[in-house]
């Protein structure tokens, strides 16, 4: 028995949030965009997911203006997948899980990802402000490094060398 995507007897911002990004595999799309992976392939290299079930994610999250398909190759054709504004507007989300994930189920090695500020390199708080500089920032304003716990195959190296 599949589990429903809706909460039709929920009036409640959390339930409608759930409906577009609840989903098993999600927010790991998600959170692959944000770190730079573009390609179909490699997000499915990434996750481990099965192409029919990360296909139907990535339609979904098209359908609900998250993500944009553009075309990257004529012959053949073939398209990568950019957030949108309203995807990006999902990293402060990450972010906080991510938060979470560091402070109450850590992984060996330390934080595999770090959230810096472009411009001078300070850490992104839990506020979005640069413990730096002291900036207020939005999602245009951080990137994620690699950190301690971070492989030689985490999305954030492999984004790095794909980007250059």
């Amino acid at each position: 028995m599949a589990l429903q995507r809706d909460y039709p007897g929920q009036v409640c911002s959390v339930a409608s949030a759930l409906e577009v990004v609840g989903e098993r595999w999600t927010l790991l799309i998600v959170r692959d965009l944000l770190l730079g992976l573009r390609r179909f392939d490699e997000l499915q290299a990434d996750l481990g997911v099965a192409r029919n079930v990360l296909q139907a994610r990535l339609e979904l999250l098209v359908a609900h203006g998250v993500v944009e398909r553009r075309p990257y190759q004529e012959r053949p054709p073939r398209h990568e997948y950019r957030l949108t504004p309203k995807g990006e507007d999902l990293a402060p989300v990450l972010h906080a899980l991510m938060r979470w994930g560091d402070a109450h189920a850590p992984r060996p090695g330390g934080p595999p990802v770090l959230v810096e500020h472009r411009g001078c390199g300070g850490a992104v708080d839990a506020h979005w402000r640069c413990s730096r500089c002291g900036r207020d920032l939005g999602p245009g304003d951080a990137e994620a490094v690699p950190g301690p716990g971070a492989g030689p195959d985490h999305p954030v190296r492999l984004a790095a060398a794909s980007a250059a």
